[in-house]
């Protein structure tokens, strides 16, 4: 059976950078699961699959545009210094857990400026990398009542945006 739209599909995969650095891999016997067409996983990585069937293997390359986006300037913000914990000295590339309205995402601090606040960059990590993944097709085949109903749609953490730029600026903590 060939992958196909709103098909659940189970992949062993290894993600590493243009630098070679491997930043995520599947753990060993839990594959990741996903139903086509929900965006569950990234645009790039599903359309790369489409048509494989199971033991099938291949190097995947994803752009950013595919991938987790472009690195968006409107996603930088200043944010008062206040803000931040009082017993920790901020630094540049720094990371923290702030709350948004649908829950907890990570910030980074992206640099600290002399008017009393700190720039953070809200874009997702991995926004502007190239992705190569190394997958393996392990499981293919038609979605049951099930599955199809709890599609939540979105990034896949259920707050219904695709780009991921936009999931991360509203506070979700999705990728």
């Amino acid at each position: 059976m060939k992958i196909a739209d709103k098909m659940y599909v189970a992949i062993e995969y290894a993600l590493s950078l243009d630098s070679g650095q491997e930043v995520d891999r599947s753990q060993e016997g839990r594959p990741l699961a996903f139903i086509t067409g929900a965006s569950q996983i990234i645009p790039g990585l599903e359309k790369a699959l489409t048509g494989m069937t199971v033991g099938d293997a291949a190097d995947i390359k994803v752009e950013p545009e595919e991938g987790y986006g472009t690195v968006r300037d409107d996603l930088f913000q200043e944010v008062p210094r206040n803000q931040f914990p009082t017993d920790v000295e901020i630094k540049e590339g720094m990371s923290f857990e702030a709350q948004g309205p649908r829950g907890p995402f990570m910030i980074v601090v992206s640099s600290i400026n002399d008017n009393d606040t700190v720039t953070v960059d809200l874009n997702h990590p991995m926004a502007g990398q190239r992705l190569h993944f190394a997958v393996k097709v392990v499981e293919v085949r038609e979605a049951n009542e099930e599955e199809l109903t709890k599609m939540a749609g979105g990034c896949g953490c259920g707050c219904g945006t695709s780009d991921q730029a936009d999931c991360s600026s509203s506070g979700c903590n999705c990728g």
